[in-house]
Order: structure tokens, then C-alpha cells, then sequence
């Protein structure tokens, strides 16, 4: 069963924008400042996804992504590199930079109860995707790295969401960070309907 799958870095707090900084915000860089562990390689335990699913990124996430991981040789990047990847973007016309990357065509809820009845969809980042799939009851598991840190400013990840969760696991990531998976209480992978 194929599942829509969010994936944050996040704050005590809650906040989720700027982990690494690059936002330019007075609070931003949070993620990076315990360490290069939580935030490397496959951080969020995705395994097997990466070789088959999707991953959807709105135009700020997918930009940082496509500075950053073309010109790396790790195995993660390789990974993600070989990816499909969809664009959510009004303003990108060209998303050709980084492989496998396509622009999303049609309705985002539409598309992505289309692709998970095939594979599972992945959203890293890209807070204002995140809160739509949410308000369209579209996540099925939430793997957040928690950060011991409170920025008391910022976007939230579940600002103004009502959302019944059981935590499914909970490891330490290093550093203090704590690797969190939840899923929708009574989940129903693979029957968005």
C-alpha cells in the first residue's frame, strides 16, 4: 500500500521554515547547528522509496535541492538524483537543471491521489504543499526530525491543522535530534479516493 509521506526537519516549537539558514530569516540555520548527522544521507529512513517514489517539492525547496545535490556523488544524492521529482511552481517554466525533475500539470490534489494509488509520494520541505495535502486529508505518515531547539517565530508545520496521530517510532537521530514517524490514526494508505 502506497502512502503520502511528509518529511521535516522541525523544531520543539513546531517551527519547519529555514532549517538551513538559506531563508536569510533571523532565526534560520537551526538544523545545522548540531552537527552534520541529522541532516545528512538518508536522514528519514526512507530506503526503498527513493529507488520508487515520488518526490513533490514546491519552486523554494526545489531550487535549494537543485543547487545543491546534482554535483554530490554519495549514495544518497545519487538516489535522490535518480528520482522522480515534481515541481509545484506558477513561476518556474524550466525545471530541466536537475534530472528527473518535471513540472507538476493539473490540480495538486488530483495528481497526487493519482500517484499514490502506484508509489508513494514524498514531500521534503515545501511548507505551503505540506499544509494542502494536510487541509486535503492527503497525509498518511509524518517523519519528523525533531530539533531541541525553540525559535518561538516562524511557519509551523501544523499551523491551524487538526490532525489525530499515533507515533508509530521514535529513535534517537544524534545530537539531540529525535527521529519521529506518526501516521494518521486509523490510516487508510492507498484509499484516497
Amino acid at each position: 500500500m502506497h502512502k503520502v509521506i511528509v518529511a521535516q526537519f522541525v523544531t520543539l516549537d513546531g517551527i519547519v521554515e529555514d532549517p538551513d539558514g538559506s531563508g536569510g530569516t533571523p532565526h534560520g540555520g537551526w538544523a545545522f547547528r548540531y552537527g552534520p548527522g541529522p541532516v545528512s544521507g538518508d536522514k528519514f529512513h526512507l530506503g526503498a522509496v527513493l529507488d520508487t517514489g515520488v518526490k513533490l517539492l514546491g519552486r523554494t525547496t526545489w531550487e535549494l535541492f537543485a543547487r545543491i545535490f546534482p554535483t554530490r556523488d554519495d549514495e544518497f544524492s545519487r538516489r535522490l538524483n535518480a528520482m522522480e521529482k515534481l515541481v509545484v511552481s506558477t513561476t518556474l517554466t524550466d525545471v530541466g537543471r536537475w534530472a528527473n525533475s518535471t513540472l507538476l500539470d493539473g490540480d495538486l490534489s488530483a495528481t497526487v491521489r493519482d500517484r499514490v494509488r502506484r508509489q508513494d509520494v514524498v514531500v521534503t520541505g515545501s511548507a505551503s504543499i505540506v499544509e494542502q495535502l494536510i487541509a486535503h486529508d492527503l497525509v498518511d505518515e509524518f517523519r519528523l526530525l525533531v530539533f531541541p531547539t525553540v525559535v518561538g517565530k516562524g511557519r509551523r508545520l501544523f499551523d491551524g491543522a487538526h490532525l489525530d496521530l499515533d507515533l508509530v517510532s521514535s529513535e534517537d537521530a544524534g545530537s539531540g535530534v529525535l527521529r519521529q514517524v506518526y501516521q494518521r490514526r486509523g490510516t487508510r494508505c492507498a484509499t484516497h479516493s
